[in-house]
Protein backbone atom coordinates (compact mmCIF):
# COMPACT_ATOMS: atom_id res chain seq x y z
CA UNK A 1 0.00 0.00 0.00
CA UNK A 2 1.41 3.38 -1.05
CA UNK A 3 2.23 6.04 1.55
CA UNK A 4 2.68 9.80 1.36
CA UNK A 5 5.37 11.45 3.51
CA UNK A 6 5.01 15.11 4.43
CA UNK A 7 7.71 17.11 6.25
CA UNK A 8 6.32 19.75 8.61
CA UNK A 9 7.90 23.12 9.34
CA UNK A 10 9.47 21.53 12.44
CA UNK A 11 11.11 18.84 10.24
CA UNK A 12 8.73 16.18 11.54
CA UNK A 13 7.87 13.52 8.97
CA UNK A 14 4.18 12.59 8.81
CA UNK A 15 3.12 9.50 6.86
CA UNK A 16 -0.30 9.05 5.33
CA UNK A 17 -1.67 5.84 3.84
CA UNK A 18 -2.93 6.53 0.33
CA UNK A 19 -6.45 5.39 -0.55
CA UNK A 20 -6.07 2.63 -3.16
CA UNK A 21 -8.11 2.32 -6.34
CA UNK A 22 -10.45 -0.28 -4.81
CA UNK A 23 -11.50 2.09 -2.01
CA UNK A 24 -12.00 4.96 -4.42
CA UNK A 25 -13.93 2.80 -6.88
CA UNK A 26 -16.27 1.56 -4.15
CA UNK A 27 -16.75 5.13 -2.88
CA UNK A 28 -17.52 6.17 -6.49
CA UNK A 29 -20.13 3.39 -6.75
CA UNK A 30 -21.74 4.36 -3.42
CA UNK A 31 -21.92 8.00 -4.51
CA UNK A 32 -23.65 6.94 -7.73
CA UNK A 33 -26.13 4.91 -5.67
CA UNK A 34 -26.93 8.13 -3.79
CA UNK A 35 -27.45 9.95 -7.11
CA UNK A 36 -29.73 7.24 -8.50
CA UNK A 37 -31.68 7.18 -5.23
CA UNK A 38 -32.23 10.93 -5.60
CA UNK A 39 -33.46 10.47 -9.18
CA UNK A 40 -35.76 7.63 -8.10
CA UNK A 41 -37.22 9.84 -5.37
CA UNK A 42 -37.80 12.69 -7.82
CA UNK A 43 -39.48 10.42 -10.40
CA UNK A 44 -41.69 8.74 -7.78
CA UNK A 45 -42.86 11.82 -5.91
CA UNK A 46 -43.15 14.48 -8.62
CA UNK A 47 -46.04 14.58 -11.09
CA UNK A 48 -44.17 15.30 -14.32
CA UNK A 49 -47.28 14.85 -16.46
CA UNK A 50 -48.94 17.67 -14.55
CA UNK A 51 -45.86 19.86 -15.03
CA UNK A 52 -45.67 19.13 -18.76
CA UNK A 53 -49.39 19.79 -19.24
CA UNK A 54 -49.08 23.07 -17.36
CA UNK A 55 -46.11 24.31 -19.40
CA UNK A 56 -46.54 22.37 -22.68
CA UNK A 57 -46.17 25.54 -24.72
CA UNK A 58 -43.37 26.98 -22.63
CA UNK A 59 -40.33 24.88 -23.56
CA UNK A 60 -37.93 27.23 -21.78
CA UNK A 61 -39.69 26.64 -18.46
CA UNK A 62 -39.57 22.87 -19.00
CA UNK A 63 -35.84 23.06 -19.76
CA UNK A 64 -35.29 25.17 -16.64
CA UNK A 65 -37.10 22.56 -14.53
CA UNK A 66 -34.90 19.81 -16.03
CA UNK A 67 -31.79 21.82 -15.15
CA UNK A 68 -32.98 22.38 -11.57
CA UNK A 69 -33.69 18.66 -11.13
CA UNK A 70 -30.20 17.64 -12.29
CA UNK A 71 -28.27 20.39 -10.46
CA UNK A 72 -27.90 18.37 -7.20
CA UNK A 73 -26.39 15.47 -9.19
CA UNK A 74 -24.16 17.66 -11.35
CA UNK A 75 -22.56 19.42 -8.38
CA UNK A 76 -22.85 16.51 -5.90
CA UNK A 77 -19.12 15.78 -5.46
CA UNK A 78 -18.25 19.50 -5.30
CA UNK A 79 -20.63 20.58 -2.56
CA UNK A 80 -20.24 17.29 -0.68
CA UNK A 81 -16.45 17.63 -0.42
CA UNK A 82 -16.73 21.29 0.60
CA UNK A 83 -19.42 20.69 3.24
CA UNK A 84 -18.00 17.40 4.54
CA UNK A 85 -14.36 18.57 4.66
CA UNK A 86 -12.98 16.52 1.78
CA UNK A 87 -15.49 13.70 1.81
CA UNK A 88 -18.56 12.62 -0.13
CA UNK A 89 -21.02 10.15 1.40
CA UNK A 90 -19.14 7.33 -0.33
CA UNK A 91 -15.76 8.55 0.93
CA UNK A 92 -17.15 8.94 4.45
CA UNK A 93 -18.40 5.34 4.48
CA UNK A 94 -15.04 4.07 3.13
CA UNK A 95 -13.13 6.33 5.57
CA UNK A 96 -11.10 8.13 2.92
CA UNK A 97 -10.60 11.85 2.54
CA UNK A 98 -9.19 14.51 0.20
CA UNK A 99 -6.29 16.61 1.53
CA UNK A 100 -3.77 18.81 -0.23
CA UNK A 101 -0.14 17.83 -0.64
CA UNK A 102 0.87 19.82 2.45
CA UNK A 103 -1.41 17.75 4.67
CA UNK A 104 -4.04 20.45 5.16
CA UNK A 105 -7.63 20.96 4.07
CA UNK A 106 -7.86 21.88 0.35
CA UNK A 107 -9.19 25.31 -0.55
CA UNK A 108 -12.53 25.76 -2.31
CA UNK A 109 -10.55 26.46 -5.49
CA UNK A 110 -8.87 23.05 -5.13
CA UNK A 111 -12.25 21.37 -4.79
CA UNK A 112 -13.58 23.23 -7.85
CA UNK A 113 -10.57 22.13 -9.93
CA UNK A 114 -11.04 18.47 -8.86
CA UNK A 115 -14.75 18.63 -9.69
CA UNK A 116 -14.36 20.40 -13.03
CA UNK A 117 -11.63 18.05 -14.27
CA UNK A 118 -13.85 15.02 -13.74
CA UNK A 119 -14.82 15.74 -17.33
CA UNK A 120 -11.34 14.52 -18.34
CA UNK A 121 -11.04 11.75 -15.76
CA UNK A 122 -14.40 10.15 -16.48
CA UNK A 123 -16.09 11.81 -19.46
CA UNK A 124 -13.50 13.05 -21.97
CA UNK A 125 -13.82 10.13 -24.36
CA UNK A 126 -17.57 10.08 -23.81
CA UNK A 127 -17.72 13.66 -25.07
CA UNK A 128 -15.62 12.67 -28.07
CA UNK A 129 -18.06 9.81 -28.67
CA UNK A 130 -21.02 12.20 -28.61
CA UNK A 131 -19.21 14.48 -31.07
CA UNK A 132 -18.48 11.58 -33.45
CA UNK A 133 -22.10 10.44 -33.34
CA UNK A 134 -23.34 14.01 -33.92
CA UNK A 135 -21.26 14.17 -37.11
CA UNK A 136 -23.04 11.07 -38.38
CA UNK A 137 -19.75 9.41 -39.31
CA UNK A 138 -19.83 5.79 -40.42
CA UNK A 139 -17.99 4.35 -37.43
CA UNK A 140 -18.18 0.77 -36.13
CA UNK A 141 -20.26 0.42 -33.00
CA UNK A 142 -17.55 -1.74 -31.41
CA UNK A 143 -15.06 1.11 -31.71
CA UNK A 144 -17.55 3.58 -30.23
CA UNK A 145 -18.12 1.24 -27.28
CA UNK A 146 -14.35 0.99 -26.67
CA UNK A 147 -14.04 4.79 -26.79
CA UNK A 148 -16.89 5.12 -24.28
CA UNK A 149 -15.39 2.56 -21.86
CA UNK A 150 -11.92 4.12 -22.04
CA UNK A 151 -13.49 7.49 -21.22
CA UNK A 152 -15.07 6.09 -18.08
CA UNK A 153 -11.89 4.30 -16.97
CA UNK A 154 -9.21 6.91 -17.62
CA UNK A 155 -9.46 8.39 -14.09
CA UNK A 156 -9.12 4.97 -12.47
CA UNK A 157 -6.19 4.05 -14.74
CA UNK A 158 -4.39 7.21 -13.61
CA UNK A 159 -5.05 6.29 -9.96
CA UNK A 160 -3.50 2.87 -10.55
CA UNK A 161 -0.40 4.00 -12.44
CA UNK A 162 0.48 7.38 -10.89
CA UNK A 163 2.97 7.48 -8.03
CA UNK A 164 0.57 9.10 -5.57
CA UNK A 165 -2.67 7.45 -6.74
CA UNK A 166 -3.86 10.70 -8.31
CA UNK A 167 -6.36 11.17 -11.08
CA UNK A 168 -5.87 14.17 -13.40
CA UNK A 169 -8.07 16.38 -11.20
CA UNK A 170 -5.91 15.54 -8.17
CA UNK A 171 -2.70 16.33 -10.04
CA UNK A 172 -3.92 19.75 -11.17
CA UNK A 173 -5.45 20.61 -7.76
CA UNK A 174 -2.36 19.34 -5.89
CA UNK A 175 -4.51 17.00 -3.80
CA UNK A 176 -4.39 13.35 -2.76
CA UNK A 177 -6.93 10.97 -1.25
CA UNK A 178 -5.82 9.33 1.99
CA UNK A 179 -7.18 6.62 4.26
CA UNK A 180 -8.39 7.77 7.66
CA UNK A 181 -7.96 4.30 9.14
CA UNK A 182 -4.39 5.24 10.04
CA UNK A 183 -5.62 7.61 12.75
CA UNK A 184 -2.36 7.68 14.70
CA UNK A 185 -0.53 9.28 11.80
CA UNK A 186 -3.45 11.57 10.95
CA UNK A 187 -3.44 12.96 14.50
CA UNK A 188 0.11 14.22 13.97
CA UNK A 189 -1.20 17.07 11.77
CA UNK A 190 -2.78 20.29 13.02
CA UNK A 191 -6.20 18.81 12.20
CA UNK A 192 -8.53 18.22 15.15
CA UNK A 193 -11.68 16.13 15.26
CA UNK A 194 -14.65 18.45 15.71
CA UNK A 195 -18.33 17.64 15.37
CA UNK A 196 -20.79 19.41 13.06
CA UNK A 197 -22.48 20.91 16.14
CA UNK A 198 -19.25 22.27 17.63
CA UNK A 199 -19.52 25.88 18.83
CA UNK A 200 -16.26 27.88 18.96
CA UNK A 201 -15.39 30.01 21.98
CA UNK A 202 -12.44 32.16 20.91
CA UNK A 203 -12.76 33.88 17.48
CA UNK A 204 -9.37 35.56 18.03
CA UNK A 205 -7.60 32.24 17.31
CA UNK A 206 -7.61 33.25 13.62
CA UNK A 207 -4.61 35.45 14.50
CA UNK A 208 -2.60 32.24 14.71
CA UNK A 209 -0.92 30.75 11.64
CA UNK A 210 -0.83 27.09 10.62
CA UNK A 211 2.76 27.02 11.84
CA UNK A 212 1.67 28.44 15.23
CA UNK A 213 -1.05 25.78 15.49
CA UNK A 214 1.44 23.00 14.70
CA UNK A 215 3.87 24.20 17.38
CA UNK A 216 1.07 24.56 19.93
CA UNK A 217 -0.29 21.09 19.24
CA UNK A 218 3.11 19.36 19.31
CA UNK A 219 4.12 21.16 22.53
CA UNK A 220 0.70 20.49 24.09
CA UNK A 221 0.82 16.75 23.31
CA UNK A 222 4.34 16.43 24.71
CA UNK A 223 3.50 18.39 27.88
CA UNK A 224 0.37 16.29 28.52
CA UNK A 225 2.34 13.08 28.02
CA UNK A 226 5.04 14.16 30.49
CA UNK A 227 2.65 15.90 32.92
CA UNK A 228 4.71 19.05 32.35
CA UNK A 229 2.40 21.66 33.89
CA UNK A 230 4.99 24.46 33.74
CA UNK A 231 5.13 24.15 29.96
CA UNK A 232 1.31 24.22 29.79
CA UNK A 233 1.28 27.47 31.80
CA UNK A 234 3.92 29.04 29.52
CA UNK A 235 2.07 27.81 26.40
CA UNK A 236 -1.21 29.28 27.63
CA UNK A 237 0.48 32.62 28.38
CA UNK A 238 2.07 32.74 24.92
CA UNK A 239 -1.26 31.98 23.19
CA UNK A 240 -2.98 34.77 25.15
CA UNK A 241 -0.12 37.15 24.35
CA UNK A 242 -0.31 36.49 20.59
CA UNK A 243 -4.09 36.32 20.20
CA UNK A 244 -5.14 38.70 23.01
CA UNK A 245 -7.79 36.17 23.99
CA UNK A 246 -9.67 36.74 27.24
CA UNK A 247 -9.76 33.22 28.58
CA UNK A 248 -12.95 31.82 30.11
CA UNK A 249 -11.21 28.57 31.08
CA UNK A 250 -9.33 28.30 34.37
CA UNK A 251 -7.73 24.97 33.44
CA UNK A 252 -4.68 25.29 31.14
CA UNK A 253 -5.30 21.93 29.45
CA UNK A 254 -8.94 22.69 28.66
CA UNK A 255 -8.05 26.17 27.39
CA UNK A 256 -5.37 24.96 24.95
CA UNK A 257 -7.56 22.09 23.77
CA UNK A 258 -10.39 24.53 22.97
CA UNK A 259 -7.98 26.90 21.21
CA UNK A 260 -6.83 24.09 18.89
CA UNK A 261 -10.41 23.02 18.15
CA UNK A 262 -11.49 26.63 17.56
CA UNK A 263 -8.58 27.15 15.17
CA UNK A 264 -9.64 24.10 13.17
CA UNK A 265 -13.27 25.24 13.20
CA UNK A 266 -12.52 28.69 11.81
CA UNK A 267 -9.91 27.57 9.25
CA UNK A 268 -12.19 24.81 7.96
CA UNK A 269 -15.26 27.04 7.67
CA UNK A 270 -13.79 30.28 6.35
Amino acid sequence: MKRLQIKTAQNVDINFTMAHVGQRLLAFILDNVVKFAYLYFVVQFFNFQLIESSFNKDQWTLKAIDVLIFLPITFYSLYSEILLNGQTIGKKILKIKVINMDGFKPSITDYVIRWFLRVIDFNLFSLILIYIVSLGLDTKYELLLVVFLIGKLIGFLLIIFTKKNQRFGDIMANTVVISLKDEAKFSDTILETITDTYKPVYPAVIRLSDNDARIIKETFKTAIKLNDYKTLIKLRSKIIEVTEIKSTHQNDKEFIDVVLKDYNYYTQNM
